[in-house]
């Protein structure tokens, strides 16, 4: 684990048989996988930099980037953690939200879009392939992200019809809409007659935005 003085970061660690996540589970989309816990934690850590960028977006105080990570809750993952993705709805995505904390989440969530548009613009539109020569170059990982928000946007209860890849205002629009429901206060509960709560829809749409942007970045280079 990232040994740090500061404030603590309170942590909740998603396990499968082949990944286990780390999330920082009061900043969403600040979650990092690894090879068992300690790596997990790790990647975490190393990654506080770069999520203050976000933190900043949102006008949010960020001591968490030297602050100690404490793990508070254990969830067994399953194929979607293999996968790669953090899937499991845990314990601490169950509690309610207030309004204010409604529009903290918002604020972030809002932030992880407007870090991914920023890496965007300034990444060239071939990226370095990966060691097996894959990878989404930029026009097709924002259409991907964008896309994935519109499954997101039904498990919160907001339906419209998919934006197209280049329609920005009809994203934006999608993107408001999804907002204003982590804006409103919540018992914790399942929304929409689905599974996800507040709390978990936060993370996970911040993550998806997130995980993109700081790959684009990485592969942005030569």
């Amino acid at each position: 684990m990232t040994d740090r003085s500061g404030p603590i970061v309170r942590v909740a660690l998603e396990t499968g048989d082949r990944w286990t996540f780390a999330t920082a589970l009061d900043w969403p989309g600040w979650s990092r996988s690894g090879k068992g816990e300690s790596v997990a934690l790790e990647t975490l850590g190393a990654y506080a930099v770069r999520y203050a960028s976000v933190a900043r977006r949102a006008g949010e105080p960020f001591p968490a980037a030297s602050g100690r990570l404490e793990v508070v809750e254990r969830d067994r993952g399953g194929s979607g953690t293999d996968f790669g993705v953090p899937s499991r709805i845990g314990e601490d995505d169950r509690r309610a939200t207030s309004a204010a904390e409604g529009e903290r989440l918002a604020r972030l969530v809002e932030a992880s879009w407007a870090e991914l548009a920023a890496v965007a613009r300034v990444a060239p539109e071939s990226l370095r392939k990966g060691p097996r020569g894959g990878g989404r170059d930029r026009t097709k990982m924002l259409a991907h992200v964008s896309e994935a928000d519109w499954y997101y946007a039904k498990e919160i209860g907001v339906r419209v019809p998919n934006p197209g890849p280049a329609d920005d205002a009809a994203i934006a629009a999608m993107r408001a809409a999804m907002l204003n429901v982590l804006r409103a206060p919540s018992d914790g509960g399942a929304m929409a007659g689905r599974t996800w709560t507040v709390r978990y829809a936060a993370r996970r749409i911040a993550w998806h935005a997130l995980d993109h942007a700081w790959e684009m970045e990485d592969r942005s280079t030569p």
